[in-house]
């Protein structure tokens, strides 16, 4: 594996402890800024927003870029939006640097994961695109707990001032170790964004989307009101729920990373498992009361939905043919807007008085649409190859001797 894909996953890691780590600090910059919990939430809803409409708009926008050009500049936003952010006097300035390393974070993960599959041979890209990921995955593990650490006892600033110094690592790491990489064509810019936007006409390409969205949702729904279902309904006591929300980055980052070592030759059969085990684990998280049954599914919840990711990005990149920032911006897209989606449908069951075992069964019902689509996207590939063959049989040469 390049290093390079070590060092644009140690990238990730950095935006992705951005990202997350707001969760852990709103009280304090709610305090600080003199706003409500709910108005600081807001802060979260700024950045995911930013990251669905940003990547695509920022994929066509540096298709004549080099690779490497783009995302040092993209890193070097990110790093000023987090000063900018952590000198922020109040909320408006606060809330527009959000929004800023949203659009930075998501033009980044498309133009590294365009890079990322550039770098490997088509059969290692699923492996490749776990270790980018795995970025991701480690950011949950270690940097949002961190960073809360840090903002509870020295200020939600200081959390935002060590993510810009990791972010200039990140800038260091990817002047010594990625290549320099043209844009891999000579078209106009205009052509350019042409054939690029082509892929958006495949209804394929539009399912794989789908699909991830559906997977993104199904596991957001339910964890993002994962303490109270766990204290609430599953009788763990609340003082656990750190150690559970480890378990569950432990879980994702064995899932990332035996998902990406299946995920290039066998995509189906990972997602057919990976969506499977989850489904099982929404279930008996709905059903359970026992501490312990709930601590083990979290567990298997956090490995079966990251061991799908590494397949879902593969089956983006087959179907869209190519390696292009566009691909990557696109899947960005849908897994924000699985982020999006998720917690908003579980907030609508709980809003409804179903109680926070609804949150489970609403993962668990998209899970199953997930499925769902997954089965129709094999029927549509095992056609594809039935006809594949069928040509290949007519133009042999035994064929046309017997012709």
């Amino acid at each position: 594996m390049p290093l390079a894909v070590f060092v644009l996953g140690l990238s990730i890691f950095a935006l992705g402890t951005s990202e997350f780590m707001i969760t852990g600090l709103l009280p304090g910059m709610a305090a600080d800024l003199g706003v409500s919990i709910p108005d600081a939430g807001l802060l979260i809803s700024a950045f995911a927003v930013g990251m669905v409409v940003g990547a695509p708009l920022l994929a066509v926008g540096t298709l004549k870029l080099p690779r490497r050009t783009t995302l040092l500049a993209l890193l070097v936003v990110f790093a000023g939006s987090h000063v900018a952010g952590a000198l922020a006097p109040g909320y408006g300035l606060l809330f527009a640097t959000r929004v800023v390393s949203a659009l930075a974070c998501a033009g980044f993960w498309a133009v590294a994961a365009a890079t990322t599959v550039s770098l490997v041979p088509a059969a290692r890209r699923g492996r490749a695109l776990a270790v980018l990921v795995g970025g991701l995955t480690v950011a949950n593990i270690a940097g949002v707990p961190a960073g809360t650490f840090l903002g509870q006892h020295a200020g939600w600033r200081t959390a935002f001032w060590a993510v810009a110094a990791l972010t200039v690592l990140a800038v260091a790491g990817v002047l010594a170790f990625v290549p320099r990489t043209g844009t891999g064509t000579g078209d106009s810019p205009a052509l350019r964004v042409r054939t690029e936007l082509r892929v958006f006409r495949s209804g394929r390409f539009w399912l794989a989307l789908g699909v991830i969205a559906l997977t993104q949702a199904m596991v957001f729904a339910a964890f993002s009101y994962l303490a109270p279902l766990l204290t609430t309904t599953d009788g763990v006591n609340s003082s656990w729920v750190p150690l559970v929300l480890v378990l569950f980055g432990a879980g994702a980052l064995v899932g990332i990373l035996a998902g990406g070592r299946f995920a290039d030759a066998h995509p189906f059969a990972t997602l057919y498992g990976s969506l499977g085990l989850a489904v099982a684990a929404l279930v008996t998280l709905a059903l359970t009361s026992h501490a312990t049954v709930a601590v083990v599914a979290v567990l298997v919840l956090g490995a079966a939905a990251f061991a799908a990711n590494p397949a879902l990005n593969v089956r983006a990149y087959t179907v869209a043919g190519g390696s292009s920032p566009l691909v990557g911006a696109s899947t960005t897209s849908g897994f924000n807007v699985g982020n999006t989606a998720g917690p908003w449908l579980g907030g609508v069951a709980l809003n409804a008085g179903l109680g926070f075992p609804s949150v489970a069964w609403v993962g668990a019902v998209l899970g199953g649409l997930a499925l769902a689509a997954v089965t129709f996207a094999l029927r549509l590939q095992r056609s594809d190859d039935a006809r594949a063959a069928v040509r290949g049989s007519a133009r042999s040469p035994e064929t046309a001797a017997a012709r």
